[in-house]
């Protein structure tokens, strides 16, 4: 591959990683909230929260992996 090719790939992948982060922030949040308002354990938020956290740390640990 290029040299230009190895930025734009390098880019991909922080922007990737910045992305998961946010997602499982956001699935950290949603639980937060949910809990907050007085949430049970099958609530949708923290159904919700779960999941978003989860497909964020899936994958970031899938980016750092590859």
């Amino acid at each position: 591959m290029s040299r230009g090719g190895d930025r734009v790939g390098e880019g991909y992948q922080l922007a990737v990683r910045i992305f998961s982060v946010l997602i499982i922030g956001f699935g950290l949040a949603i639980l937060v909230v949910t809990l907050a308002r007085g949430g049970g354990p099958t609530a949708t938020g923290i159904l919700f929260g779960i999941l978003f956290t989860a497909l964020g740390a899936g994958r970031l640990y899938l980016s750092l992996r590859g």
